[in-house]
């Protein structure tokens, strides 16, 4: 596929640091630009960190204390974007690469902004309504100072709802004295969200799939797919497979929040999407007896990566994909849509490299949800709402015009697609600090 990878960097396989992956992946691409130091030195730590304290008053009496974190990578572009992650595993280095892949993602579909990311440690399926509640409104009690539309643009992310983002928007109004609906994306329709929010990240993937599919002369309705992770990533895009493409999701992987195992439920006739959506929580996590009531296997949580299918979509988190399990992958595998952030480790990337399979890079592939948010934060500030339709046309333009762009840099200059993207975006928001006398 390519002479030149970001897999070709030097990190340790097991226990991966995020943020040292992030910063790895940026430093090859500055030595393959010739980027300047003083450019490297901007762009290889995030402008500014938060780090807080949110005590709650637990539904049993006692008050439990979680740690917030909002990163703000670079806002050279626009103000700072990107969700919020509700996740026992959180840390601020969780936080750091989240919201340098944000500015990387803003920058490669050409929307104008940039890259942020937050997160509490917490794990959300264990808390009730009204502590949920609590600890969203005590999320933005900390932070609002340093958040607004102009500013950061928060958004839902793993373990966190349009709901929540409603609880978020409210309590920023309160304390800023005005109804504000664009400090939040992804809020439910009634509080100014925007139609086709929900599916965009999922139904993105799937447009670019439909992309590659061409590039590659595939049939898509006579196409498998394999996906990890069924939240609202996961879902919409087995969804998208089946309903745009006409093709077969065989196998969908998921984490079980109440036996905090994960699982694969199989059929090689193909799965019935929209059934598994109404035996799943808001959380992702199936109703694995009813999905095996319905002839479907469970197996175990690796199984969706050893399928012999056409397409694998990751969709749930980092380093899903390692030097330790890349060699599951079939040979039949055509196409790696990263519907997640970060799902493949630079030394699993190395061997996808010298195989002959088309990877679509994390921060093109699930862009969907960003450039809706942005329309969504363009229609709060017209208080003028498209239609649903016009939002997932939208989306489809401008992501499939982005996809074109990459593979066509990556094409013409012999480059892994990630590295074309990653050139892309890169010289986007040097470009921005350069004319703005950063540098």
């Amino acid at each position: 596929m390519s002479k030149s990878t970001t897999a070709e960097l030097k990190t340790a396989p097991e226990a991966v640091n995020p943020f040292h992956m992030a910063q790895a992946q940026f430093d090859h691409i500055a030595d393959m630009m010739g980027l300047s130091p003083d450019a490297r030195q901007i762009l290889r730590w995030p402008m500014r960190e938060f780090k807080f304290q949110i005590p709650v008053r637990m539904d049993d009496g006692r008050l439990q204390v979680f740690f917030g974190y909002r990163v703000q990578h670079n806002d050279a572009r626009g103000p700072a974007k990107g969700g919020i992650r509700f996740h026992p595993n959180e840390t601020v280095d969780t936080v750091r690469a989240l919201a340098m892949w944000m500015t990387w993602k803003t920058a490669v579909v050409n929307i104008p902004l940039g890259g942020g990311k937050g997160g509490v440690a917490v794990a959300p399926a264990n808390l009730s309504r009204r502590e949920q509640e609590a600890l969203v409104r005590g999320w933005i009690d900390q932070i609002w100072r340093n958040i607004g539309p102009r500013i950061d643009i928060p958004a839902p992310d793993v373990g966190t709802t349009p709901q929540m983002m409603g609880w978020m928007m409210d309590e920023y109004s309160k304390r800023v004295g005005q109804y504000t609906p664009g400090v939040i994306t992804g809020k439910p329709l009634p509080v100014g969200g925007s139609p086709g929010r929900k599916e965009a990240t999922g139904f993105g993937v799937i447009y670019q799939v439909r992309e590659a599919m061409k590039l590659l002369g595939m049939d898509p309705t006579r196409s498998t797919a394999s996906v990890q992770g069924f939240g609202n990533v996961g879902r919409h895009a087995a969804l998208g497979f089946t309903k745009f493409l006409g093709g077969k999701v065989i196998s969908v992987a998921y984490y079980d929040n109440r036996e905090k195992t994960p699982y694969t439920i199989t059929h090689p006739d193909g799965l019935d999407i929209e059934y598994l959506m109404s035996i799943t929580d808001i959380f992702g996590t199936i109703d694995k007896d009813k999905a095996r009531a319905a002839g479907y296997r469970v197996e175990d949580g690796d199984a969706w990566l050893r399928q012999d299918v056409d397409v694998l979509i990751p969709a749930a988190l980092e380093a899903q994909i390692r030097a330790d399990n890349v060699h599951l992958i079939s040979d039949r595998v055509r196409i790696l849509a990263e519907g997640a952030n970060g799902p493949t480790t630079p030394e699993a990337d190395q061997v996808l490299a010298g195989r002959d399979m088309l990877v679509i890079p994390d921060f093109l592939c699930n862009a969907g949800g960003v450039m809706v948010s942005y329309f969504e934060g363009v229609q709060s500030d017209m208080n003028y709402y498209w239609t649903r339709d016009e939002v997932l046309e939208r989306l489809d333009s401008k992501i499939t015009h982005a996809f074109h762009e990459v593979f066509r840099l990556a094409q013409g200059e012999g480059l892994y697609p990630r590295d074309a993207a990653y050139v892309v975006a890169i010289q986007r928001v040097v470009e921005a600090m350069e004319v703005r006398g950063w540098l």
